[in-house]
C-alpha cells in the first residue's frame, strides 16, 4: 500500500510504478468524500496534459467519481494548468482535477487539485482529501463505460480549449500584437500549451508543438539548459523580437530576448510588476515565493509597493490573492500570477502581457530590463539541483538546521533566513539558499550574484561546503 501524501504542487509519482490507476482511484475516492461534504449536489472538473496514459487516468477519476453520484465535467482533449482553473470557474464546480506531472521527467505523472475559485486548492483543503483516502480500492471499475455515464447525465465532455482562446481574445487586443510588424516564437516544450498559440497566433516560430509523451528525453520546464534548441533557432533565425516558453502544463513562464539569450523568472517577474504599475498604473502588493531574487524587494520599495514573501508552492501565493489585491506574485520556478486574471499561474497569459508591453512601449526586452536595472542593479541567478543519497540530505539538513555553515567558500554568512529552507546572505546582492524539493527527489541549491559568474561561483562553494562530510 502507497501512503499518498501531497507535496508542493500535487502527488507526482513514477508511472507504473506508484503512478498506477489503482493509486488514482484512491485519491478520487478521498476527494469525492471530500466534495460531498462540501456541498449537497458537487460537480467536479476533470482534464490531463500530454503526458503517457493522461486520458486514461482522468477517466479513472471520472468513473470513481461518478459512482459516487457527483457530476463530472471533462476536457476533451488535452489541455493546460490554466484552462482547468478556468474551467473550474466557467462551470462553477466544487473542485478541479488535473492529471499532470507538470515540469517532471517523462516517467512521470501526477493529480494536482484545483479550487472553485480558479487557483490552487489550499493547504488545509488538501489535508482533509489526504484523510479521506483510503488504504485500498477494490471496486471493479471496468464495467463502467464512459457513454453509460453521459446517458445518465454524470458526465459532459467540454471544450477548455475554445473557452480559454476565447478568453484571450477578450483580454487582449491580440489582432494588434499580430500586426504589430514585430516577430514572435513560442516552445510548447511538447506540452499542452501547443494548441492554443497554433490558433492564436499560427504566423510566429512555433516549436516543439506536437504531442509527444517522452518530449524528446528533455524535462519540459523552461530552464535555459533545457531550452538550447529554442535559443539556437532564434539566434539562426535573427529577426525573432521575443521567444516564449512554458513548461508542460503551460503554467510556467520563461523569455528569450532578440539575440537568443534566456530571460529567468525573475527578470520576467520584474517585467510583469514594471509593465502593469509603471505603464498600465495599476496597484496592488507583490507576493513572492522565498527564493526570488532580492532585487524584487529593491524594486518595490523604490516603487512604493508593498511586498510579502510567502514559502515556496504557488497555493500560498494563491491564498493570499483570494484575501487581497495583489498585482503580481510570482515564484522562482516561472509560476506567475497578475491581477485581472484568475488567481492562478498562466505562462501563456504571462508572456501575451509581455509581448503587448513591447507594442506599447515600443521597447525591446533589453530596454525594458535596462529600465529595471537602473532602478536595481543588474544581477543573476542560477539554480543546481542535486541527485544526493538520502543519508546526504539528512546530513545536510541536519547541518543547516544546527548552524554548522558559517561559510561557503570565499563567502562569509552575514544573515540567515529559515521560512522554507535555509538562505544564506552574504551581502544585499549575493545569497546561496538550501533546500529539499517537495515534488522530486533532489536537493535544490539556488544562487544570486551581480554577475551569472559570481552565482555559479557561489553555488560552486555551495556545493564544496555541503558535499564535506566532515561538516
Amino acid at each position: 500500500m502507497t501512503k499518498i501524501r501531497f507535496g508542493t504542487d500535487g502527488w507526482r509519482a513514477v508511472i507504473a510504478k506508484e503512478f498506477t490507476t489503482n493509486n488514482v482511484a484512491r485519491i478520487a475516492q478521498g476527494t469525492a468524500v471530500w466534495a460531498l461534504k462540501q456541498r449537497q449536489k458537487p460537480a467536479i472538473l476533470i482534464g490531463y496534459d500530454c503526458r503517457f496514459g493522461g486520458e486514461l487516468f482522468a477517466e479513472t477519476v471520472a468513473k470513481v467519481l461518478s459512482r459516487n453520484g457527483i457530476k463530472v465535467f471533462m476536457s476533451s482533449g488535452f489541455v493546460s494548468a490554466p484552462m482547468v482553473s478556468m474551467g473550474c470557474l466557467r462551470y462553477n464546480t466544487t473542485a478541479g482535477v488535473f492529471i499532470t506531472a507538470s515540469h517532471n521527467p517523462p516517467i512521470y505523472n501526477g493529480f494536482k487539485l484545483k479550487g472553485h475559485y480558479g487557483g490552487p486548492l489550499l493547504e488545509g483543503q488538501i489535508s482533509e482529501i489526504e484523510k479521506h483516502i483510503p488504504d485500498r480500492f477494490a471496486e471493479d471499475l471496468d464495467q463502467i463505460r464512459p457513454e453509460d455515464l453521459q446517458k445518465k447525465e454524470l458526465l459532459e465532455y467540454v471544450d477548455l480549449e475554445s473557452m480559454y482562446c476565447d478568453y484571450l481574445e477578450g483580454q487582449f487586443d491580440l489582432e494588434k500584437i499580430r500586426q504589430s510588424g514585430l516577430r514572435f516564437a513560442f516552445d510548447a516544450m511538447y506540452g499542452s500549451g501547443q494548441n492554443v498559440m497554433k490558433r492564436l497566433f499560427p504566423d510566429s516560430l512555433l516549436m516543439h508543438c506536437e504531442r509527444q509523451p517522452l518530449f524528446d528525453g528533455i524535462p519540459p520546464e523552461p530552464l535555459e539548459r533545457n531550452l538550447g534548441r529554442f535559443l539556437e533557432r532564434i539566434r539562426q533565425e535573427g529577426n525573432i523580437d521575443c521567444g516564449l516558453a512554458v513548461d508542460g502544463d503551460a503554467d510556467r513562464t520563461a523569455l528569450a530576448d532578440q539575440s537568443g539569450n534566456y530571460i529567468d523568472s525573475h527578470h520576467v517577474i520584474l517585467l510583469l510588476i514594471h509593465y502593469l504599475h509603471h505603464y498600465k498604473k495599476k496597484t496592488g502588493k507583490v507576493v513572492t515565493g522565498f527564493s526570488s531574487s532580492v532585487k524584487i524587494r529593491k524594486y518595490c520599495e523604490a516603487r512604493n509597493i508593498p511586498l510579502d514573501v510567502v514559502k515556496i508552492g504557488f497555493k500560498h501565493i494563491c491564498e493570499t490573492m483570494l484575501r487581497e489585491e495583489v498585482l503580481v506574485g510570482g515564484e522562482e520556478s516561472g509560476g506567475i500570477a497578475v491581477s485581472g486574471h484568475i488567481p492562478e499561474r498562466d505562462g501563456i497569459y504571462n508572456g501575451l502581457i509581455i509581448w503587448e508591453a513591447m507594442v506599447e512601449t515600443g521597447l525591446s526586452l533589453t530596454e525594458m530590463i535596462d529600465e529595471i536595472y537602473a532602478i536595481t542593479g543588474a544581477f543573476a541567478f542560477e539554480r543546481a539541483d542535486l541527485i544526493v543519497s538520502e543519508q546526504d540530505k539528512e546530513r545536510i539538513v541536519k547541518n543547516c538546521q544546527k548552524g554548522a555553515y558559517g561559510h561557503f567558500g570565499q563567502y562569509a554568512v552575514r544573515q540567515t533566513e529559515t521560512l522554507d529552507g535555509f538562505k544564506y546572505y552574504f551581502s544585499d546582492s549575493q545569497w546561496l539558499m538550501i533546500r529539499p524539493s517537495g515534488t522530486e527527489p533532489v536537493l535544490r541549491t539556488y544562487a544570486e550574484g551581480r554577475t551569472r559568474e559570481e552565482a555559479l561561483d557561489i553555488l560552486k562553494a555551495g556545493y564544496h561546503t555541503i558535499m564535506k562530510e566532515d561538516n
